[in-house]
């Protein structure tokens, strides 16, 4: 996409989504470093039905420590992975007591240190907690950017480094939220739904489907 088509793409998608945010459900800024966690390879729907009652009960690293390992696996049992998850929850719980006060650090490097958080989750606490431009590449962002033609990247490292540097103001801000709820929602994996876009005719993507299919 050239300059001014990129800028026309975002402009576009913020026209009919002005504010979007995170469709996972969090009351902290500890609860959102958890849930984004919990998200690999799972879907928000399935995070927010796991999370609701241990978000009700777990709220600090402190709580979720005296939880417990098996404590919180029996309410995130429903997720995929959750023994792995659930390890690295309780460790990271413990870091973040032991070397950050009990609170969330803002630094992407300190993020990453955290066990069980990757570029990706650091890169979605720093935008939504703390209203940072980053840009989390998710399987979703990752299959917009190449599709469209805005962001091609053989990995998610290089459709990110390509996003920082085409995203123009003043989309910076809420560009992977765009992305991902596109991808989510219109722009899908196996079947596009390229008849209802709102960028279609910006799209550098060859196999258009420009009609759903039939019942």
């Amino acid at each position: 996409m050239t300059r001014d088509q990129i800028f026309e793409f975002f402009r576009r998608l913020a026209e009919d989504n002005p504010e979007p945010v995170t469709e996972l459900e969090y009351g902290n800024t500890f609860q959102l470093v958890v849930a984004v966690a919990l998200s690999a390879q799972a879907t928000d729907v399935g995070v927010n039905k796991a999370t609701r009652r241990l978000f009700a009960e777990v709220t600090t690293p402190q709580q979720m420590v005296d939880l417990g390992e098996e404590g919180l696996k029996q309410h995130i049992k429903t997720i995929g992975l959750f023994n792995s998850k659930a390890k690295n929850v309780i460790a990271l719980s413990h870091m973040l007591i032991a070397d950050f006060g009990g609170e969330v650090p803002r630094d992407r490097d300190a993020l990453t240190l955290l066990p069980g958080v990757g570029r990706k989750t650091a890169n979605v606490v720093m935008n939504c907690a703390f209203g940072m431009e980053t840009f989390a590449v998710d399987t979703h962002v990752f299959r917009v950017g190449n599709r469209t033609g805005l962001a091609k990247g053989k990995t998610p490292e290089q459709v990110e480094a390509k996003l920082e540097k085409r995203v123009p103001q003043p989309f910076r801000r809420d560009a992977h939220h765009w992305l991902i709820l596109h991808g989510r929602y219109v722009c899908k994996a196996r079947s596009p739904e390229c008849w209802r876009c709102p960028v279609v005719d910006l799209c550098s993507f060859r196999k258009k489907v420009m009609q759903p299919a039939r019942p």
